[in-house]
């Protein structure tokens, strides 16, 4: 699985995401955990354009339903002034827990 950093508009007004990309079987599945959207393509580079474009087309909806701020407010971003930016991340770790079994 890679990790990348889907980026926005260079004049400031754009939000960078990530996007986890992995195969399965023949198809490559693009996901950004932030707002729990995915896509999938033939190849990984296909599944991230496509995630792009689902993303693009959530953000331009929630912001015609006038939601948008309160979904980036959730997905840890601030706004200050007209722009956004992500919360700062005090710590980074993996969690291993159990599972149960039946």
């Amino acid at each position: 699985m890679v990790t990348t950093l889907i980026s926005g508009k260079k004049d400031g007004r754009g939000i960078s995401l990530n996007a986890r990309v992995w195969k399965e079987g023949a198809a490559y599945i693009a996901f950004n955990p932030e707002l729990d959207i995915s896509s999938c393509g033939d190849s990984a580079a296909q599944a991230k354009s496509r995630l792009r474009e689902a993303i693009s087309l959530f953000l331009e909806e929630s912001a015609r339903m006038g939601s948008l701020e309160n979904i980036l407010r959730e997905a840890g971003f601030e706004r200050r002034g007209k722009v956004f930016r992500r919360n700062r991340v005090v710590r980074h770790a993996l969690l291993h827990v159990s599972v149960p079994t039946d």
